[in-house]
C-alpha cells in the first residue's frame, strides 16, 4: 500500500508515494501536494504522469486549493478587508492555483484501496483563514473517487473555491509538438453552455459568451491539430443526479470519464499548446472547478465557509475500453 520509492537513499522530492489499488485500477498519490500522480486502468495510463523525484510539470495533478486558476494582481477584498497574495505567475501579474500544492501533506489513513491526506492553511498574511483541507482518493469497481473537504476552525467566515489540475493521458508517449499530433485524434466532450472570454494576454475573464464553433464541445468533436485551448466554461449541463462528465476518448479505445459532483460549476481546458517541450505532459487538461479564474475579485460562485462548516465537493474518474 505505502511505498517509498528511494531516489539514491532519499525520499524522492514529492515525498512518501501512496499505492492504493482495486480491481482493474491502481493509483499513486503523493505526499506532495496530494497528487494523484498514477491512474492506471488494466495497466493503461488515464493521466499523464512524471518522475516522482522531478519537479511537477504544468500543475499536473495539482489539487487547486483554496482557489483554482488566477487572481488578478494577487489582491482582493472579502468581508471589508483587502488582501493581498504572493504574486506567483510574473508575467500576467497574478496569483495562480492556490498554495495548497506547494505543502507536504499529512497521512490521515491508508487501506488498500483508499488514502487520506490533510493540510491546514498556514497564516500567510493573504489568506489568514485557519482552514484544513482533507482529500480521499477511494478506489472501487467503478472508478476513483476523490473527495475534498474543507473545514473552517477560524472564528470567522473564508473564502474558498476548489479545482483539479488533471492532464488525461492521450495514451502515447511524445514529446513537444508531437504531443499536439497525438492529441489531434482524441475526441473530448464539456458539458457546459457558456464560454468564458478572457484577456488574451492575461488569461483573466473579461466575460461570456454561448458556445459556438471551437468553443462548443458538448457532443465530443475529435481535437484535431489545430485545437489550441488553455479556456473554462461554465452553465454546466447535468445529468439527474446533479452530476457533470467531461469525456475523453482516446485512438487506442479508452475512454476517460472525469465526473464532479453539484458543487462543480465550471471547467477549464489546456491542451498545452506552443509550451516548453520540456514541461509538457502527453494529453488534454481537463480541469473541474467550484468556481472560475477571479473569483476571490468577482465573487462568482465563492464559497463563504462560515466558522465551522464543512464544504465537500466529489470529482472521479472512470473508464472503458470502446
Amino acid at each position: 500500500m505505502h511505498t517509498n520509492e528511494m531516489m539514491g537513499g532519499a525520499v524522492p522530492r514529492t515525498g512518501q508515494q501512496y499505492s492504493i489499488r482495486h480491481g482493474d485500477y491502481e493509483a499513486v498519490v503523493t505526499e506532495l501536494g496530494a497528487i494523484l500522480r498514477v491512474l492506471k486502468y488494466r495497466g493503461k495510463d488515464l493521466l499523464a504522469s512524471f518522475d516522482p523525484d522531478g519537479t511537477v510539470p504544468c500543475s499536473n495533478g495539482n489539487v487547486l486549493v483554496p482557489f483554482p486558476n488566477r487572481i488578478e494582481d494577487g489582491t482582493y477584498d472579502f468581508q471589508g478587508h483587502t488582501y493581498t497574495l504572493p504574486i506567483d505567475e510574473h508575467d500576467r501579474n497574478t496569483a495562480i492555483h492556490g498554495y495548497g500544492y506547494r505543502a507536504y501533506w499529512g497521512l490521515q489513513a491508508l487501506t488498500e484501496d483508499s488514502v487520506s491526506l490533510s493540510w491546514r492553511v498556514p497564516d500567510m498574511g493573504g489568506y489568514p483563514f485557519d482552514v484544513v483541507v482533507t482529500v480521499t482518493y477511494t478506489l472501487d469497481d467503478q472508478g476513483l473517487t476523490m473527495t475534498t473537504r474543507a473545514l473552517n476552525l477560524g472564528d470567522e467566515a473564508a473564502p474558498w473555491a476548489f479545482g483539479i489540475h488533471p492532464w488525461l493521458a492521450n495514451g502515447k508517449q511524445g514529446v513537444g509538438d508531437q504531443i499536439q499530433k497525438d492529441n489531434a485524434p482524441c475526441t473530448l466532450s464539456i458539458p457546459c453552455r457558456t464560454h468564458v472570454v478572457v484577456d488574451p494576454d492575461r488569461l483573466l475573464p473579461t466575460g461570456t459568451e454561448p458556445v459556438q464553433g471551437r468553443t462548443d464541445l458538448r457532443q465530443g468533436p475529435v481535437l484535431g491539430e489545430d485545437a489550441e485551448f488553455d479556456d473554462a466554461w461554465t452553465d454546466v449541463e447535468r445529468d439527474d443526479d446533479g452530476t457533470c462528465s467531461a469525456w475523453f476518448t482516446r485512438p487506442d479505445g479508452i475512454r476517460i470519464q472525469l465526473w464532479g459532483d453539484e458543487t462543480i460549476t465550471s471547467w477549464q481546458v489546456c491542451t498545452g499548446t506552443g509550451f516548453d517541450a520540456g514541461m509538457r505532459p502527453a494529453g488534454v487538461a481537463v480541469e473541474p472547478m467550484t468556481a472560475y479564474a477571479n473569483a476571490f475579485r468577482t465573487g462568482r460562485n465563492l464559497v463563504i465557509l462560515q466558522p465551522a462548516a464543512v464544504y465537500t465537493t466529489q470529482v472521479g474518474y472512470r473508464a472503458q475500453e470502446v
